[in-house]
């Protein structure tokens, strides 16, 4: 039977995120050809959903690339992410809505082996509360973001920069605020949780290319 387009996304997209393909690494149509056994239309395909996602990124004439987020992008990201998931927050708060999908993915998360990703249950919780609002643009300019939030949340896993147990302590007191009705803690709440994942990415990323920083910084 035919591998579909689908799955072949789906696997790429874990490849990434569990660093099975660094930042930077080449995806081209051959290799996943003959990684999954699939036509070079099928592997094309995958190829192009995952760009549109920004998983993956493309310069004309070259091939498809594993996206590496520099500084600029990290803040961007973060940033973004925040006053959208910040306002679906508060919209919850209002009227004291706490989505169901938000609260048992932030159970599954407590009930994570030390060892197991948290990634996934992370997404699902953010996700969650910005799905569980009754705006549909929030959702929409979400899933726009979706596939660099992916990475970002990826990085600050791989990299050891936040713990299960801080994220789903974070997780819980959104959910307190939001049941409490109380829109600007709330707010305040999921905005601080983003942040906070975007300072120490942004720490760990200038910690690891200080030297480049410094020559910018001497060259202007």
């Amino acid at each position: 039977m035919p591998v579909a387009p689908d799955a072949v996304v789906a696997s790429l997209r874990d490849a990434i995120l569990s660093r099975g393909l660094e930042p930077g690494t080449a995806v081209t149509e051959a290799h996943v050809s003959t990684t999954y056994a699939v036509a070079r239309p099928t592997a094309r395909i995958a190829i192009d959903r995952l760009v549109a996602d920004g998983l993956l990124a493309r310069e004309p004439h070259h091939a498809a690339r594993v996206r590496r987020l520099d500084r600029d992008d990290i803040d961007d990201l973060f940033v973004s992410r925040a006053a959208i998931e910040a306002a679906a927050v508060e919209l919850l708060a209002a009227t004291s809505t706490v989505p169901t999908e938000a609260g048992e993915a932030n159970r599954e998360l407590l009930e994570l082996p030390v060892d197991a990703s948290y990634a996934a249950r992370d997404l699902a919780f953010h996700r969650a509360l910005v799905n569980g609002t009754t705006s549909t643009r929030l959702p929409r300019l979400h899933d726009l973001l979706m596939g660099e939030i992916e990475l970002g949340i990826a990085q600050v896993e791989a990299h050891g920069l936040r713990s299960v147990d801080e994220v789903a302590a974070d997780h819980r007191s959104i959910l307190d605020a939001i049941t409490a009705g109380d829109v600007e803690r709330a707010g305040h709440l999921a905005r601080a949780h983003v942040l906070a994942s975007r300072d120490r990415l942004v720490a760990h990323y200038d910690s690891t290319h200080a030297p480049t920083h410094r020559l910018a910084a001497l060259r202007k």
